[in-house]
């Protein structure tokens, strides 16, 4: 018995103390967005002295402004994509070229984003040469994203289309729907929980991706992080503390809003089933 105790306990100190190596360096950043002084870990009292200087930098304002944007758009555009690829992948075991196909969906999953970054910027200056379009802007940094973020998603949806029982569709064929109405009347609202999540991660990915951004971004298309990571090789800038203690604060929100919203749906879903269960 105290071999378990022991066991038990120390296995939760070693958790703690991953938690605590996790969320501390979090934690005191946000403490110290608060201090009145521009020292570094020098506490000189509590201020809010730097949120009202970022209202005023119009750097890091524009930056946000267009990360938000991309962060958007690279959500949408890959949860659309994505489930594509998951469906097609997941629907549809033979045809010539999945291999393919599969390998090209899942690659930049595994790839550095240094290459992907490079071999994007390579493609696209070869093709401004020939076409003069498109010049390195919001347009190119959003292609990058949603080359990453297309991935993700579909890793996300598949395993949910893996879950979903295929009997479900079956039974609408049999009704007489079509193979387009099958899937937006009735695949789609099955796993709209998967496409709640996998829009919330590309647009996590988006909003932070710092690689493909520096690499795909031109004059005047600074993404909020490639300005914060700029002022950081320069020394720790106090307002940058204060964007991040934001960014903490809103996707805090945002987490707690769509898990509270999945688990209402869950339960919905849950009480559907057991009360068509019953009716049979």
């Amino acid at each position: 018995m105290n071999g378990n105790f022991i066991q038990r306990w120390f296995g939760r100190g070693w958790l703690s103390l991953g938690y605590v190596f996790l969320y501390l360096p979090i934690l005191v950043l946000i403490v110290f967005s608060f201090n009145s002084s521009r020292q570094d870990m020098v506490w000189s009292g509590f201020s809010l002295r730097w949120y009202a200087e970022l209202m005023n930098d119009t750097e890091i304002i524009s930056g946000f402004g267009l990360s938000l944007k991309i962060a958007v758009l690279t959500a949408t555009a890959s949860v659309v994509l994505g489930t594509f690829a998951a469906f097609t992948l997941n629907r549809y075991q033979r045809f010539f070229g999945r291999t393919l196909f599969s390998g090209m969906v899942s690659a930049p999953l595994v790839m550095p984003e240094v290459i992907i970054g490079l071999s994007l910027l390579l493609m696209l200056v070869s093709v401004q040469k020939v076409f003069g379009f498109p010049e390195r802007g919001m347009l190119t940094i959003w292609l990058g994203h949603t080359l990453l973020g297309m991935a993700y998603a579909a890793v996300v949806v598949q395993s949910r289309l893996q879950e979903m029982s295929k009997s479900l569709e079956e039974a609408a064929m049999d009704l007489g729907c079509k193979p387009h109405q099958v899937f937006f009347l009735v695949t789609l609202p099955n796993i709209t929980q998967a496409l709640a999540s996998a829009w919330l991660l590309t647009f996590t990915l988006s909003l932070d991706d710092v690689v493909l951004s520096a690499f795909l971004s031109g004059p005047g298309s600074s993404t909020m992080p490639i300005v914060i990571f700029s002022r950081a090789r320069l020394g720790l800038d106090p307002r940058v503390n204060a964007v991040a203690a934001l960014t903490i604060l809103a996707v805090t929100i945002a987490v707690i809003a769509s898990s509270v919203w999945m688990a209402r749906g869950e339960r919905l879903r849950q009480k559907q089933v057991q009360a068509a269960a019953k009716a049979e």
